[in-house]
């Protein structure tokens, strides 16, 4: 019972009766998805099976935002109100990680001075776009402004913009946008200086990054014939890309790692399961790692240490 898993799935009963359970799954693609039978003892069963100690606990897509700004406030609090009290309820099994009411800049900014300074949250997801604007846009500033201040750890989760959804005929949304929501928002967080303003915090990437290893050099290159978005990264774009943090989530496979491993070392990955979603079971993400065939101190890193460098509460 050692490792720490980032990415781990609720569904607050309250969530579905607000959003209805066609609307809240419906990106997956399935007509029963297995969040469909969350609970939490189910989510505490898988934890004990795989030796997880912690999880860090979030919301997957759509998240909070479906338009009206009352509504996403709410959510977002009876979301995190729900998160937080797992974490009371079982000390040490759950961490925090919280959901803002983006694009509502000014109820982000509220509910992030109550989950921080009243329910002691661990850290933030943010869906990859909200309303068809990546997460790197100018709106969004005061969000990261006051999140860098928090020194705060931000997991992305994609999910699929306005703009992108059914594309193809009988293809699920997840399926492909999924994946390149999470470039598009990393590009966007890159090259608007993003990740280099708000250095105090720390982004983990999920799904072993998804393309932006396969594509750093053809995401890196943009900054060598654009010198005014040159001017946003003094350290360079590869530079910015080595500093996040990657999950292991649904992408245990060699042909995830092999492109990860050579853009970073085991020091920025960490163990990640989607659980309860996706194609691979818990057991299966934990396999996955540990056949990559890195060494015990690596392996060690990944499944707890860089997990309570990120959120130091979890070694109390």
């Amino acid at each position: 019972m050692h490792r720490i898993d980032v990415h781990h799935h609720i569904v607050p009963p309250k969530y579905v009766e607000a959003v209805g359970a066609a609307r809240v799954f419906r990106q997956s693609g399935r007509a029963n998805p297995p969040s469909a039978g969350w609970t939490l003892q189910k989510s505490l069963e898988q934890m004990d099976a795989n030796g997880i100690a912690t999880a860090l606990t979030s919301l997957s897509a759509p998240g909070t935002w479906f338009g009206d700004v009352e509504q996403g406030r709410r959510l977002s609090r009876e979301c995190n109100e729900y998160a937080a009290q797992l974490a009371r309820d079982y000390p040490g099994r759950f961490g925090t990680l919280v959901s803002l009411p983006l694009p509502d800049v000014e109820g982000s900014l509220r509910e992030i001075e109550y989950a921080f300074d009243v329910l002691k949250a661990d850290g933030v997801v943010l869906m990859t776009s909200y309303d068809n604007r990546w997460l790197g846009e100018k709106a969004y500033a005061p969000v990261f402004k006051e999140l860098d201040r928090r020194r705060a750890v931000v997991l992305f989760h994609p999910t699929v913009a306005p703009c992108c959804e059914c594309l193809m005929t009988d293809i699920p949304d997840a399926l492909v946008e999924f994946m390149f929501e999470t470039v598009r928002t990393v590009v966007s967080m890159l090259y608007s200086g993003s990740f280099t303003r708000y250095s105090k915090m720390r982004f983990i990437v999920p799904h072993c990054g998804s393309a932006v290893p396969l594509l750093k050099a053809r995401i890196s290159g943009l900054s060598n014939w654009n010198r005014q978005i040159a001017e946003r990264l003094p350290n360079g774009p590869l530079h910015e890309l080595k500093k996040l943090y990657y999950d292991t989530a649904l992408s245990a496979r060699p042909e995830c790692f092999g492109p990860l491993l050579e853009l970073v070392t085991a020091k920025n990955i960490v163990l990640g399961t989607d659980y309860p979603w996706g194609g691979m079971t818990v057991a299966d993400t934990i396999a996955g790692v540990v056949r990559q065939g890195f060494s015990v101190e690596e392996l060690r890193s990944i499944e707890r240490d860089n997990a309570l460098a990120l959120f130091p509460k979890l070694k109390r």
